[in-house]
């Protein structure tokens, strides 16, 4: 048994030390001499990539004269991203301090990416560093991740408005939109592309429903009327499909006069529209197919895959199948940013990136359509421009949807982040705790409430469907409890999560019976 124990070890401490081992061949594969390198590590499909490649390499010959390759890492979702992210810095941070002879201490994995333990030395120790991961641009993922970024110091300045200041103001670039920040105050991203979120729906599904009107309101996701025809994706995998959950609780706040009650209108929205779906997919991407291919009524959707969608339904169809609505009063504008992290091995090259990014050039590859001047080779991206410039007349035929603006679109709704921003991963984990883990129970409440006539048929069976385990005055507190910290263990968050999942459980439990009682 120890001879097994101790070859279990031997081959674990190689698996180790791998990473550490081939760090010299990585480093000599980026800077290889005949072609210059930018890493960029996103969650873009591959046919943005493969235009970003195309496009960018054009541009850079021109400047340059010099040939330029992106290595893209694609590890998953926008989670998977930031998990990654966050794992390589701590371990070249302990592998950075132990060369300097420091002997590491878990303290110091808990407060060197600490915004508020800026004191702390190992924090001041990181900030001054160059520490890097041998990847030099984060890309997509929305504001909130890539200000997290920022805050834990994975983010540089890219000093993009230093270089092209006639690039940024009200007129071109604007610093933020809608109560949200299109570019970090001190350049550690920047928006290249807006993002809206709403309703993708199959008009022939949608023809086949009783009550045919199409979905035109987040609210109108939860009728019972599409019980089980709905897609929608996992918060907790993908951070699009959860910043729009977030947008959903939002309106309900505003619409509420009230947090308090907003955010209990909300969560009981996202209920139903959860209980109403019949696929959950663990990628925003796969549910503009689902809907495409008729096998879900509807699903939300961030604005650049509905509208592909679109243009590939009418590609195969002549017209299309399937429309992109955004929803009344609650089409919230958000970025969708890039940025230059620490110790990014090849920073000049990182810097040419992000100018090409947020050029004219870089903005119309995103905007126009394939074919069209400036526009990209192969596949129109249908992605809404950051710089207001190319929203003007001149350019609407190229545009990939005539009029559409989103600048326009997203004035009658202001995001408000100190409503919902600092519980955007509480927000997951409620999600997860409320409407995944027991999406079997919560699927047979609600089944059993519109079989009984509706909510205003059975209140006693909705009271008790609609229970939460905190009131949003309690947010903060229960978000604390789901941070490991020296107060609480890792088996203590599980174990309030779990707490949560079996509360829920039970409670549609005793919705369905007393739906089925008429009560």
């Amino acid at each position: 048994m120890w001879t097994r124990l101790l070859i279990c070890a031997v081959l674990m401490g190689i698996l180790l030390a791998l990473p550490f081992y081939f760090r010299k061949d990585e480093v000599k594969t980026i800077f290889a001499d005949d072609v210059d390198t930018v890493v960029v590590i996103c969650a873009h499909n591959k046919t943005i990539r493969d235009e970003y490649e195309q496009a960018f390499r054009k541009w850079y010959k021109a400047k340059h004269d010099r040939d330029v390759r992106i290595d893209f890492r694609t590890p998953g979702g926008t989670s998977d991203i930031t998990r990654y992210i966050e794992d390589r810095f701590r371990a070249e941070f302990r592998f950075f301090l132990e060369k300097e002879g420091v002997e590491w201490q878990k303290e110091y994995g808990d407060v060197f990416n600490d915004k508020k333990r800026g004191d702390h030395w190992a924090r001041q120790k990181f900030l001054n560093s160059n520490v890097g991961i041998g990847i030099d641009v984060f890309a997509g993922g929305g504001t909130f991740e890539h200000s997290r970024m920022a805050d834990r110091g994975y983010a540089v300045d890219g000093k993009a408005a230093l270089r092209h200041p006639e690039w940024f103001g009200e007129n071109a670039i604007p610093s933020d939109f809608g109560g949200d920040k299109i570019c970090h105050p001190e350049g550690k991203y920047y928006g290249v592309v807006l993002s809206t979120f709403g309703i993708l729906y199959n008009c022939n599904r949608i023809n086949e429903l009783k009550n045919s009107a199409p979905p035109e309101r987040w609210s109108d996701l939860g009728d019972g009327r599409f019980f089980n025809t709905l897609v929608l994706a996992d918060p907790t995998k993908s951070g699009s499909a959860n910043k729009c959950y977030e947008i959903i609780i939002q309106q309900c706040m505003a619409q509420a006069g009230t947090p308090d009650a907003g955010w209990r209108d909300g969560l009981n929205l996202l209920k139903r529209i959860f209980a109403n779906a019949r696929t959950l997919t663990d990628s925003a991407s796969r549910v503009v197919g689902e809907v495409g291919t008729g096998n879900a009524a509807a699903g939300t959707a961030i604005d650049t895959y509905g509208f592909t969608e679109v243009l590939w339904s009418e590609h195969c169809h002549g017209d299309s199948k399937v429309v992109y609505v955004m929803p009344k009063g609650g089409t919230a504008v958000g970025a969708d940013p890039v940025q230059i992290l620490r110790g990014a091995p090849n920073r000049k090259v990182a810097e040419e990136f992000v100018d090409f990014l947020l050029s004219i050039e870089g903005q119309k590859l995103h905007a126009f359509k394939a074919g069209t001047p400036g526009g990209p080779e192969k596949t129109t991206l249908s992605r809404a421009p950051v710089r207001r410039e190319l929203y003007a007349k001149e350019f609407q035929e190229y545009i990939f949807k005539k009029d559409y603006n989103p600048y326009a679109s997203g004035a009658d709704f202001e995001y408000r982040a100190k409503w919902t921003g600092r519980y955007y991963t509480l927000l997951r984990q409620v999600i997860k705790a409320l409407m995944l883990d027991p999406h079997v129970e919560l699927q047979a409440a609600w089944q059993a409430i519109i079989a009984a006539g509706g909510p205003d048929k059975v209140p006693q069976a909705m009271a008790v469907f609609n229970a939460l385990p905190f009131e949003y005055q309690d947010a903060a507190e229960a978000a604390k409890s789901l941070q490991i910290s020296k107060e609480h263990s890792a088996s203590d968050v599980a174990a309030v999560l779990r707490h949560w999942s079996e509360n829920a459980r039970q409670n549609y439990r005793d919705a369905e019976r007393l739906a089925k009682e008429g009560k």
